[in-house]
């Protein structure tokens, strides 16, 4: 390699990571209207977290519905189980493929 080329290579990379600063800079500036959606999905992930971390809280939850409202819980059990039945049926006949 020449003296000229390599030259011309470490001119170019200097180029090259001045343009990746100035990119960096101008999307950060643009992605400040992201940060309270970007706020909210990550509190959001926390409390998912958190929650499957203590499992014993949404349950208990769950039981004291069953024993203070057993009527209103079978009722809304059921509501789900027929729209899951819906989906179910929906899929089949768009003939959606399940993930996972």
């Amino acid at each position: 390699m020449t003296a000229a080329s390599r030259d011309e290579l470490l001119r170019r990379r200097g180029e090259l990571i001045a343009r990746s600063r100035q990119l960096r800079a101008e999307w950060g500036q643009q992605a400040q209207g992201l940060r309270p959606t970007l706020a909210v999905a990550d509190r959001a992930r926390a409390g998912l977290q958190w929650l499957i971390d203590n499992p014993q809280w949404p349950i208990g939850a769950v039981v004291v519905l069953v024993v203070l409202r057993p009527r209103r819980v079978f009722r809304v059990a059921g509501l789900a189980w027929s729209g899951y039945g819906v989906y179910r049926r929906v899929r089949r006949v768009l003939n959606v493929p399940r993930s996972g």
